[in-house]
This record gives structure tokens, sequence and C-alpha cells, in this order.
């Protein structure tokens, strides 16, 4: 018989296979652990070593990990005394102080038309004729009448005379005294109202020559020379609008309704100016004419009213604008530029450079915002240097090399946008032209 070979039967692991996987585990796993230590101790030595660096004279730019390791440039203008001007923005459109239909007061024939279309007018001139000749008509027979009832009203006082005289000779009864001076009266009621009727007919006659009421633009003509005109037309003959002056109404929030209102009482003159949809482009300047008596409260507002000479016809009735007005001028606050605010968590704050060119945060309060420049209510003294360049990678304590806006380049560098918890970019132009101003 062949021998068949039986097949090799591997034992299960024992126990000592199974403590020696682990040792070598751990091994490993020691050996990781000692390499980020060891990594670890590098970096935070190389820290100690920069922040000791610049402790001695310089910590502010980037080292082997990323970290400060010398002074770092920023920009650093003084807080000074100076005056800001305090705007209040609204919403408004321009209003004519009139605007008037023209229509024909009498009935007749367009006969001839004094005006074109767009044309400027002054109060009085003459804008179209209506047919006067069946007014005039009228006026010749009412002066008729009144001859009439003149003579008779002549003949009646003669006769009354008469019959006066010989009453006090007992010749004629006193009631035909009394009845000729009845009719006497009846006369001179007749001559009266025949005047009436001339003064009325003369006015008619005025009426058929139709002139402006108020100066100011007329618009596109309603009726073609030669129609019926009547008084009851609806569109009339023409639109006559006053554009010099003009008026705009605009709102503002009702919680400036103290401060405008003590500027009014106090006789001053707001200044106001309008600016385009825009808010680019300045359109004209007047002042505030007068306040409304209440108050909106769907949207909480109140409505003003101001004039603007518009000599330049800039303004046009209906037209949107955007209104600023000078409420007050900020006098004798601490100015800095808006490029140095900062926004955090707890609010406003700007980075002080201390004498050793060292850097602090400081809280502030801010008032009023002019375009570049913002006043600080609290927290900062005039002459105190804020940084208002390279503030994105400041930290508390860290030293700096201060340059003035004049150094380099000789300009104020631009304000930037900043990321900050709870704000903005405190540069922004945010009104028209160059600046919007009010509390912050």
């Amino acid at each position: 018989m062949s021998h068949v070979p039986t097949p090799e039967i591997h034992p299960e692991s024992t126990p000592g296979d199974r403590r020696r996987r682990r040792r070598i585990f751990l091994l490993v796993a020691a050996v990781i652990l000692a390499g980020c230590g060891v990594i670890y101790w590098k970096t935070h030595t190389g820290v100690e070593v920069n922040q000791r660096q610049g402790g001695r004279g310089g910590g502010g730019g980037f080292g082997r990990f990323g970290m400060m390791n010398g002074p770092l440039p920023v920009v650093a203008q003084p807080a000074v005394k100076g005056d800001l001007d305090v705007y209040l923005n609204g919403l408004g459109a321009v209003t004519p102080l009139a605007t008037v239909t023209i229509r024909t007061q009498i009935s007749g024939q367009l006969i001839e038309i004094h005006f074109t279309e767009g044309q400027m007018v002054a109060k009085g001139d003459l804008l179209a004729v209506i047919d006067p000749r069946p007014y005039q008509v009228a006026l010749e027979q009412a002066q008729g009448q009144l001859l009439q009832a003149q003579s008779q009203l002549k003949e009646a006082q003669v006769d009354l005379a008469r019959y006066e005289k010989l009453a006090v000779e007992d010749s004629i009864a006193g009631q035909q005294v009394d009845t000729q001076r009845a009719l006497v009266s009846q006369f001179e009621g007749l001559v009266q109202v025949d005047k009436a009727a001339i003064d009325s007919a003369t006015l008619n006659l005025t009426y058929c020559h139709i002139t402006a009421p108020i100066p100011g633009r007329v618009g596109l003509r309603q009726v073609d020379l030669g129609n019926y005109v009547t008084p009851g037309d609806a569109n009339g003959l023409v639109v006559l609008t006053q554009l010099k002056p003009i008026a705009a109404i605009f709102t503002l929030p009702e919680d400036n309704i103290p401060s405008v209102v003590a500027r009014v009482h106090s006789g001053a003159q707001l200044p106001i100016d309008a600016y385009d949809r825009t808010q680019t482009h300045k359109v004209a300047a007047g002042i505030l004419s007068t306040i409304d008596n209440e108050v909106d409260p769907t949207t909480g507002t109140f409505k003003l009213r101001a004039l603007f000479p518009n000599d330049d016809e800039s303004l046009f009735p209906n037209q949107f604008i955007n209104i600023r007005m000078l409420l007050t001028i900020d006098k004798g606050a601490t100015v800095i530029p808006t490029s140095a605010i900062e926004r955090g968590q707890q609010g406003a704050f700007v980075y002080v450079v201390q004498p050793d060119d060292t850097v602090t945060s400081r809280a502030v309060t801010l008032g009023t915002t002019e375009g570049e420049r913002v006043a600080v209510l609290t927290g900062l003294a005039v002459g105190e240097r804020v940084v208002v360049d390279g503030a994105d990678k400041l930290k508390e304590g860290m030293q700096v090399i201060v340059q003035t806006s004049e150094s380099g380049t000789g300009t104020t560098p631009p304000a930037r946008r900043r990321r900050s918890a709870g704000g903005g970019d405190p540069g922004a132009k945010t009104g028209p032209e160059t600046s919007t101003s009010g509390r912050n």
C-alpha cells in the first residue's frame, strides 16, 4: 500500500502569543506618543523663545511656526479735538407749492391761445381768449336798461317833489304822495338791478381773457383752438404748476421729534440738502419750512416740509429725493478716523498705542459720525494715538512699529473692511456724497 501524507494541523494561538502581540501594540503606541511630545515641546519652546525675543524689543513678525517674532508695523493717528455736523436723513418727494387747472369761467368758443406747452409764465400773463362778442352785447344791453331805469327814476322823483309841495297846501291827498314815494323807491331798486347787470356783463367780458393766477410752467394743452369750452369741462384748458420756489415733503422717525422741535423753537433755520435716488449727486439746497402736527401711527414717522428756491429747475414735481438735514454741530468733540473702530462682542473698541510702542485695546462709546470721522464720547483722550491700519493682527500688549499716515507714500491708507463679531465696516460710506451723520 502507498503512504498517504497527513495534512499539518497548526495549533490555536496560545496565551503567550497574545501577550506578545499586546506588547508590540503598546510599544508602537508609546513611540507615537513620544513623537507627539517631542513636536509639542519643540513648538512651545519656539513660542517661548519668540515671546522672549519680542519682549526684548520685538515681537510682531511671523516666525518658523507662524508665530509673531518681530514688531508689527501699523499706521496710527492721534485723537484730535474738532467739530462734527449732526445730520438727519429721510426720504421725500418734491411737491409744488401750487398746482392750478386752468378752466374757463364762462362758456364760449376758444379763439386765441397765448402759450406754448412747457412755457414758463408769470402771474397775470394772458393764456387764452374766449369769444367776447356775446358778452359785449350783453353789456351794452344792460347799459341801455340802466339808462331807461334812471330816466324813469328821475321822472318819478320830479313828480314826488311836486306832490309833496301840493300836500303841504292840502291840494292833494296824502295817499297820492305815499304812492309816488313808493314808485320812486321802485325805480331806485330797478336802477340798482341794472347796475348789477352791467357789473356782471363787465365781469363776463373780463373772463373772456384767461390769465395765469400763479407763476409757473404750463403743461400739455388739453383743448385745441376753436373748441367750445364750458366751466364744467373736467380737464380744463391746461395745468399750471409753480416751480420757483418748490417744496418737498419728507419723513423722519418720531424719535427725532424732540431734537427737531427744539431747534425750530429756538428760531434756527435748518439747512437741507436734496440728493438723487443714488445718494451720490446733490440736486438742490434749501431750508426747513414747517413740521406736520401729527405722527403717522402705521409707520412711526412724522412729516416735514422743505423749501427750495429751485432757480435752476433741478427739482421736478413728484420727483423722489433723499433728504439730508443739518440738525446741529457737535463742537469740541474728541474725533478719530472711523477706520480705527473695531467691533467685538462687547461693543466698539480701539487699539491705543502706548508710549513704549505697545498696544492696548480700549472700549469706547461712539457719538456723531460724519464721513470718515467719528466722535468718541468716552474711553479716549485727545492726543492718544489709535491704530487706523494694521489692527487685524494685533493682540493685547503686542509690540508695534508706528507709522503715520504721512510716512512712506504720503497718503492716508484707505479704510478697510474688517470681519469682526457684532459689526461690519465702520468706515463704509452710508450717505450721500461723502457722509451720513447721526448718533450711534
